[in-house]
């Protein structure tokens, strides 16, 4: 069975396609998930579930929805179940089972490793398969509790990671017309997130659009005073000085140090 957690929860079981109707029943899966192959106690399930709103006969609630879930997640022709009981709480073990946040994990570090090496045309692909794994906002709706939310804003960052990661890669392949599109959408969607800038504008220089690359540089800067009342980074001050200059193309293919996305 496959689990999919990069957008609404659902699971795939060959050609079969299936999620959960039961709100509750969907965190606790959700959670458990998560938190894969670890112990999640029955205290962090139930705040997971009810937050400080825990029920009367909350724990013995608990039991029975793990119970369903069992159930659900059992495969045909055997015994054996994903969900385990552990002191102090219950495991969800992915033993012949796969998920995607895992995948996605897994591309984003061939990505890194091959953009280091310098190895774009690799990188840019690694980084293309862990995005088409995204479906929409990681876990959908289900948000309120610690686990989960905890969860979807570092799959969050780690996705503009990647798309970061990707783009300097397609920079460095020449690609820079077919990225113009694109890094004013995410320019507009994340106007504080300078990286995105410095590649619009790399991106319209070597397109020979200079005065639209200046544009972005005033447009980000403008942004930054008003919102956090502070001035572009080095990077981007040092490209605006690079394109005033018109000092060469070359000088600016060089890659950036990536930040690694944070341990799920």
């Amino acid at each position: 069975m496959r689990f999919e957690i990069l957008g609404s929860l659902r699971m795939t079981d060959g050609e079969n396609v299936f999620g959960i109707s039961a709100p509750k029943v969907e965190s606790l899966l959700a959670a458990l998930l998560v938190r894969a192959d670890d112990v999640v106690s029955t205290d962090q399930l139930c705040h997971e579930i009810w937050g400080d709103a825990l029920p009367r006969r909350g724990t013995a609630t608990l039991h029975v929805y793990i119970s369903q879930l069992r159930k659900l997640l059992k495969r045909p022709g055997t015994a054996a179940t994903p969900i385990v009981t552990r002191h102090p709480g219950y495991v969800l073990r992915l033993d012949g089972h796969s998920l995607d946040s895992d995948d996605f994990q897994r591309l984003v570090r061939l990505g890194r490793s091959a953009i280091r090496d310098g190895r774009y045309a690799e990188a840019s692909t690694h980084c293309d398969q862990a995005l088409s794994l995204w479906r929409g906002r990681a876990l959908g709706e289900l948000r309120g509790g610690a686990i989960v939310d905890e969860f979807a804003t570092w799959a969050e960052e780690a996705r503009l990671e990647c798309v970061e990661m990707r783009n300097e890669a397609d920079l460095m392949l020449g690609r820079h017309r077919e990225l113009v599109g694109p890094l004013y959408t995410l320019v507009k969607k994340h106007p504080l997130i300078e990286a995105f800038h410095r590649q619009l504008m790399l991106a319209l220089y070597r397109s020979d659009r200079r005065a639209d690359a200046l544009q972005v540089f005033h447009r980000v800067r403008s942004v930054l005073d008003r919102e956090l009342g502070i001035a572009p980074c080095r990077q981007l001050h040092q490209l605006h000085d690079q394109i005033l200059l018109d000092s060469g193309r070359g000088e600016m293919r060089r890659p950036i140090t990536l930040r690694a996305p944070a341990a799920a």
